[in-house]
């Protein structure tokens, strides 16, 4: 389960619309709001480099924040969205949501394998992964850091898992609900596969063979050939 949840410091911003977003830009910071939570929202900016490598260390907009705002109470927010420059790929503007601890949100977890080692079916054949991530829902004071994944269930090439052998995290579950859909499963290795698509294509080149061709013996050909004198 997460740990404990990090602080995000931010700045007050003064004024608001384009042209206040623009002077944060102009001094270093990325401006963004804060909304939710049955107040106001609260317009703020984060300088740009404290943003951008809370994006670079991944799941920023998966991860619950203590937000810190001086002259107001800290509030649990989570980032809705980060705006970017269509050219550079740099940050311009964030949402972030306030929320309680009670709050149900979606995220995007991160899935975990572990016991590669004891997997029986990865001695002879390779692992294909179909989801490294899995929407949950999720009580915001609870969000899980990953979803654990034993590969030492699967015993032989063919095997899956899906998302019903998984132990979710309690008060957690996935938004897909309608299917026992797979996270991953064990593939015959490449090589393998070669040679059986070679045998198949032997196999069927042999059976696009006439008739004709593959029954006539040595005394169908003389008498082919003396017709032709």
């Amino acid at each position: 389960m997460a740990g404990e949840i990090p602080d995000l410091h931010a700045q007050e911003r003064t004024g608001t619309g384009k042209g206040a977003a623009r002077a944060a830009r102009r001094d270093g910071m990325v401006p963004g709001i804060v909304f939710g939570g049955d107040v106001d929202p609260l317009p703020v900016n984060i300088p740009f480099n404290v943003l951008l490598k809370r994006l670079k260390q991944g799941r920023f907009k998966s991860t619950l924040f203590n937000l810190k705002v001086d002259g107001h109470d800290d509030v649990r927010v989570i980032c809705r969205d980060v705006q970017r420059d269509v050219v550079k790929d740099l940050p311009t503007h964030f949402d972030l949501m306030r929320l309680r601890r009670t709050t149900k949100i979606n995220l995007f977890i991160p899935v975990e394998f572990i016991n590669e080692e004891e997997c029986e079916a990865l001695k002879t054949g390779v692992l294909t992964v179909i989801r490294n991530e899995i929407e949950l829902v999720v009580t915001a004071g609870d969000i899980p850091e990953s979803i654990t994944v034993d590969l030492s269930l699967m015993e032989n090439i063919g095997d899956t898992i899906t998302i019903s052998q998984v132990e979710l995290p309690q008060g957690a579950k996935p938004t897909i609900t309608d299917r026992d859909f797979v996270i991953c499963n064990i593939a015959a290795p490449s090589a393998l596969k070669s040679d059986s698509d070679e045998e198949e294509d032997e196999d069927v080149a042999a059976d696009e063979v006439p008739a004709t061709e593959q029954e006539a013996g040595p005394d169908s050909v003389e008498e082919a050939e003396g017709g032709e004198d």
